[in-house]
């Protein structure tokens, strides 16, 4: 469980990246953003973590926590981590975001012996219906952007995510589902309906 003193920081869904990672792992957090998240697994977790992140507003707010923070964009590689430098390498909520995320789940599994990915689903009943009846592209609290100017350029299913690790040879160690209010779904009954984001653990 998640310490009560980290919870207030963090998101409901990074909350659940949190429990996946074990006390004293090397982390990479790629798009780490404020730092929020890595600062809670230092504190916490007493892992071994740096981060990687491309606004400079927000590298300063990782700074300010003490975090180690490499200015870098994730579409233009990996190059300076080495192989298996990292136990656990995460990308929350920033696969969307990425020109190539296929590419990026293989320099992930390159950099780390592990992988937690985490994602808004597209095909949540919400975002169905407000397709469908609204005509509209939907906002969420997944989902805050308007059509242009989210950062957001390939968003995905669940059932998208299951055929693109199954097809790259990643192995689906745990998934957790969460629905609307962030709270994980006791089962897996139409996930691609109910789910608003989900968390996957893959190793390759």
């Amino acid at each position: 469980m998640i310490p009560d003193a980290a919870a207030p920081e963090l998101r409901k869904d990074q909350r659940h990246v949190f429990a996946l990672v074990p006390r004293g792992a090397r982390v990479l957090d790629l798009g780490c953003g404020d730092g929020a998240l890595l600062a809670a697994l230092v504190e916490h977790r007493g892992v071994r973590g740096h981060g990687v992140e491309i606004d400079d507003d927000r590298i300063l707010d990782c700074v300010r926590r003490g975090l180690s923070v490499v200015h870098e964009d994730l579409d233009e590689g990996l190059a300076v981590h080495a192989d298996k430098s990292s136990d656990y390498v995460i990308l929350s909520q920033t696969l969307q975001a990425t020109r190539d995320p296929r590419r990026l789940l293989h320099k992930m599994a390159r950099v780390g012996h592990a992988s937690v990915v985490s994602f808004p689903n597209f095909g949540y009943w919400r975002v169905r219906l407000s397709l469908l009846f609204r005509g509209r592209m939907p906002k969420s609290p997944q989902l805050p952007y308007a059509w242009y100017d989210t950062p957001n350029i390939h968003l995905c299913t669940i059932a998208d995510f299951d055929d693109l690790v199954r097809a790259e040879g990643f192995v689906v160690q745990r998934r957790i589902l969460l629905n609307g209010r962030g709270n994980p779904m006791r089962t897996s009954f139409m996930a691609g309906w109910r789910a608003s984001s989900a968390i996957y653990l893959l190793r390759h």
